[in-house]
């Protein structure tokens, strides 16, 4: 079978010795098969280090997902009665939009980065369609997805236990804020995406397990919202929740201390004594929990386009669907071992206030004895006196 390269590079002759039918192509098609040719052929033959760089894939995972996406690209199917070859415009168009994404560059940038000729809309219609096709339920359900069987969860029980000796915990939850420009007040209330720094975010909902591979993503709500509202609105509670009262009390996801103590979710004992068994148990929490915090800075890392210093310049609808494409991304990096080089630096988890909240005031909803608490006490201790 011939390689990528090969097959474009023979689009590429066969399209300019049918260069002289051009007058006869729809206006939008003209002169589109050499150009994005010349493209995808210079962006394969850099190096793989040069490669990554740029689309945060190797060549062969580029590839792979240039095939998974294709169905879902309305100009991968295309064909024409004039016989009329434009595949090689959809590998741009996944090309331009990797691009946009690992780097953060805006729309004219990225077009340069690949082809002086690619214009500025056609760059915005890749970014929309790559980002859609990476959204739709088939390619984000493949590479996004909550445990659903016993022997899943088993699995993620065991990796957390083999590296830090925690029962039991099936994923690491937090939220990380995605800036974005302030929203049209006609259409979103743009006073609700102000978070406690004063910066127009996206409060976006992760939980990952020890690989930190992400299992669930939520980046639904604007940055005022808090993180416990956020996972009481989740379609992950439920599910936990419906575990424990089928019997299977063992699972459960770690959190930091503005999440309630629930049999389904752990948090870290308040100011235990130095020395004590609670004491260990929170400096084996802590690093365990770290690894979410670690998801967090990698995700941004590798996909620049959701640092603070770029903000999204798009409205939160699209937003979300750029986080939901970088999410699946980096599942396909972390699945397949893809590291971040060592040049390019993770974002601090620290930025846009992300530090751990203090522990919760008497009146949260925390501190009112309810069975919840007193289950989720009961096996928070069951831990500690048991493993540590």
């Amino acid at each position: 079978m011939a390689s990528l390269e090969e097959y474009l590079l023979f689009n590429l002759l066969n399209s300019e010795e049918d260069s002289e039918d051009e007058n006869n192509l729809p206006a939008p098609l003209a002169r589109r098969p050499q150009v994005p040719a010349q493209a995808v052929i210079a962006a394969f033959q850099q190096t793989e280090q040069k490669f990554k760089k740029s689309y945060r894939l190797t060549k062969g995972l580029c590839r792979d997902l240039i095939e998974k996406l294709k169905p879902y690209i309305k100009d991968a199917e295309r064909t024409s009665d004039l016989n009329v070859e434009i595949k090689p415009f959809f590998f741009l168009q996944v090309l331009i939009a990797l691009n946009f994404l690992a780097t953060g560059s805006y729309q004219t940038p990225v077009g340069q980065h690949l082809s002086r000729k690619v214009s500025q809309s056609a760059v915005s219609n890749s970014i929309s369609e790559v980002v859609a096709a990476l959204n739709h339920r088939d390619i984000f359900g493949q590479f996004v997805k909550f445990p659903a069987t016993l022997a899943e969860l088993n699995q993620i029980t065991q990796q957390f236990f083999n590296l830090y000796g925690l029962p039991g915990v099936i994923g690491c939850i937090d939220c990380t804020h995605v800036a974005i420009v302030p929203p049209n007040s006609d259409e979103f209330d743009e006073r609700s995406y102000v978070n406690r720094k004063g910066v127009h975010t996206i409060n976006t909902q992760l939980i990952c397990d020890a690989n930190m591979r992400v299992t669930n993503v939520n980046a639904l709500f604007p940055g005022s919202t808090h993180d416990s509202y956020i996972w009481n609105q989740s379609a992950v509670l439920p599910l936990v929740e419906g575990l424990h009262n089928n019997g299977h009390t063992s699972y459960y996801l770690i959190g930091d201390s503005g999440y309630a103590l629930r049999p389904w979710l752990h948090v870290p004992v308040t100011e235990p004594a130095e020395g004590t068994p609670a004491y260990r148990y929170n400096e084996t929490f802590k690093v365990a929990r770290a690894t979410i915090e670690r998801c967090n800075g990698l995700l941004k890392g590798r996909f620049r386009c959701l640092k603070k210093e770029r903000g999204l310049h798009y409205d939160p609808e699209k937003a979300t669907k750029i986080i939901n494409a970088c999410v699946v991304l980096h599942n396909i990096c972390v699945m397949n071992n893809v590291a971040l080089d060592e040049d390019e630096e993770e974002e601090d988890y620290r930025d846009l206030g992300m530090e751990l909240l203090p522990p919760p005031p008497p009146n949260h909803p925390r501190g009112r004895l309810n069975q919840d608490l007193l289950r989720g006490q009961a096996m928070q201790n069951y831990i500690i006196n048991n493993y540590f």
